[in-house]
């Protein structure tokens, strides 16, 4: 297996400590490796060293001869002026529009990344950083090459488009070095992980849910009992154990260690006690929409919207990009006025509403000033905290605590903004993408906390990690007007959305009524999606045999028997909408 970059003992600092200090590793064909650790210990360093943006101070990098790469960070610019085919399709070196256009791959990346839709005449210096972030990514994309080197490439794409870019990585041959929070993302596309920690770099093989294994059998002999028996990573271990048994492809320890290191780990949460708690904090009523109906200029989002949340209920809200879910959030919140209908709050209700634009501070006072301001202690479960102690917990340390506001980066104030929230003791969370910005062990205490947190819970994330895990009930906008119920959750989602562009692209096949009948290359493009629906049907088919099957097994089971069948109803949901699909195509082939 040939090796295409190689670090031998490079350190890089930008101040008093070292970010790398000595590191060697290497970079192989074949080769998905996550970056992860904590947020200023390195991560970005790690790859602009690696890609040969920044120089290292000491040690050597060599790169194969003639490396074909790609490198996409939060410092990569476009050339100004640059319209999105100028950055993404004319380097591809196509002379007409319809030689691109046939290119299957090309379209795939443009349509996975939301790229057609952005318009490929738009200047690119005229859109927000999110999307200019997704035109770089497809303009690396897009090359053939033997190395992509990613940083937080996730961090403006949708549940769908996470999916699709891991299926993608996955599809195709070229290494891949990449930064990112998201740890289903890891945990799919990576075979290698690099945590950088206090100016090393440790490599563990597999990803998220290996690399967890890892830390935990490390930190269980290297720490006494009562402090594993507190170790956030034995309580995300027993929620990767307890989960799907798929979470782990290849295990480093033994499966008989690991259970016995999770023994005695409570449960994340005891639903029972934190529901009747909820239940004394907010009363019955919490937040109800009654016949309501939202729209923006172009479109409406929901109608006629009948929507009761009640005490202690936890809900991710999805969609893609532009569905409406942080306009809904805002309408939750007291923020946006309903059109038609009316919202009823509870008397006892207080909201704490973490929105996407970041909050207007005195730049001139001490984050622990800031975190005071709101509260000097705070009880959040069964944890009570000083207002220093919660700072901690998401990521500002003693010392990082008396830093002024006006120094903080775009994803410390974030992380300040969530902390003031905590601090003033809500009983209603409403979250609009909670995770940017924050790196896995600060996700990891924010989960912790709302493990705990007895209260309402909406949660808007693109990090199905994170919604899976402190989520009961997942909601979808899908652009119909209405608010679809999940019982499969992110992956009923995925699945309808799925079923939704094979109708589609099945109608578009269609002839218009009084049009001319379909040519033969309507027929022929039709004839290849029937024999794909047709696959898709027997797959569909064989799981809801084996679906009732397990029913049949679990009758003295209750949870096994409710889990079974929420997977069952989304079974024949998709099988439904499958087979509409077939008959449209089936129309086309028929003539």
């Amino acid at each position: 297996m040939a090796n295409l970059v190689n670090l031998e003992s490079v350190s890089k600092s930008f101040g008093v400590g070292p970010l790398l200090d000595s590191v060697s590793l290497g970079v192989n064909e074949g080769d998905r490796i996550g970056v992860v650790g904590l947020n200023g210990g390195g991560k970005t360093t790690l790859l602009e060293v690696l890609a040969g943006l920044e120089p290292a101070d000491d040690g050597r990098v060599s790169r194969s001869r003639g490396l074909r790469m790609a490198v996409v960070t939060q410092r990569t610019e476009l050339p100004h002026g640059s319209t999105v085919r100028n950055a993404v399709i004319d380097p591809l070196g196509f002379e007409s529009e319809h030689e691109w256009a046939a290119d299957a791959r090309v379209r795939s990346i443009l349509d996975g990344l939301g790229i057609t839709a952005l318009g490929l005449d738009s200047v690119v210096s005229t859109m927000s950083g999110g999307e200019r972030r997704r035109v770089a990514l497809a303009a690396a994309l897009i090359q053939d090459l033997e190395l992509l080197v990613l940083d937080e490439p996730t961090n403006h794409l949708d549940v769908e488009g996470v999916r699709w870019l891991a299926e993608y990585l996955l599809a195709r041959r070229s290494a891949l070095v990449v930064v990112t929070h998201d740890r289903w993302f890891l945990d799919t596309v990576c075979n290698r992980t690099w945590e950088v920690v206090k100016g090393k770099v440790e490599q563990y093989e597999g990803g998220y849910a290996d690399w967890i294994y890892a830390r935990a059998e490390r930190q269980r002999l290297a720490d006494t009992l009562e402090e594993k028996r507190q170790n956030l990573a034995r309580k995300e271990l027993a929620w990767l154990r307890r989960g799907a048994p798929a979470r782990t492809s290849k295990p480093r320890y033994r499966i008989e260690a690991a259970e016995a290191l999770i023994a005695d780990v409570p449960p994340l949460r005891d639903k029972v006690e934190l529901l009747a708690f909820a239940k004394k904090r907010l009363g019955r009523t919490v937040i109800e929409l009654e016949d309501t109906t939202l729209s923006i200029p172009d479109r409406v989002l929901v109608r006629d919207l009948t929507w009761r949340i009640g005490p202690g209920e936890r809900i991710g809200l999805v969609g893609v990009n532009g569905s409406g879910k942080t306009t809904l959030l805002k309408l939750l919140a007291g923020e946006r006025e309903t059109e038609t209908g009316k919202r009823i709050q509870g008397a006892t209700v207080k909201i704490a509403h973490l929105s996407q634009e970041l909050l207007d501070l005195d730049g001139s006072m001490r984050v622990l000033e800031a975190i005071e301001e709101v509260a000097r202690r705070v009880v959040l479960g069964k944890y009570e905290m000083s207002a220093s102690q919660l700072g901690e917990r998401f990521g500002f340390s003693s010392q990082k605590q008396w830093t002024p506001v006006s120094d903080l980066s775009g994803g410390e104030r974030r992380r300040l903004q969530l902390c003031r929230l905590l601090m003033a003791e809500p009983n209603v969370l409403l979250l609009d993408e909670p995770t940017n910005d924050l790196d896995i062990d600060t996700l990891q205490q924010l989960e912790d906390l709302l493990d705990s947190w007895a209260g309402t819970l909406v949660v808007i994330s693109h990090d199905r990690y994170l919604v899976e895990r402190v989520c009961d009930k997942v909601v979808a906008l899908f652009g119909d007007g209405g608010l679809t119920d999940l019982p499969g959750g992110i992956e009923e989602y995925l699945k309808r959305r799925d079923s939704l562009r094979d109708r589609e692209s099945a109608a578009a096949a269609t002839p218009a009524a009084g049009k001319t009948p379909s040519n033969a290359a309507d027929q022929r493009a039709a004839r290849k999606e029937l024999a794909r629906l047709e696959r898709r049907l027997e797959v569909l088919h064989k799981k809801e045999a084996e679906l009732h099957a397990a029913l049949a097994e679990a009758a003295t089971e209750p949870d096994r028997l409710l889990k079974l069948d929420a997977e069952l109803r989304a079974v024949l949901a998709e099988e439904t909408d499958v087979e509409a699909a077939w008959m449209v195509a089936a129309e086309v082939v028929e003539g």
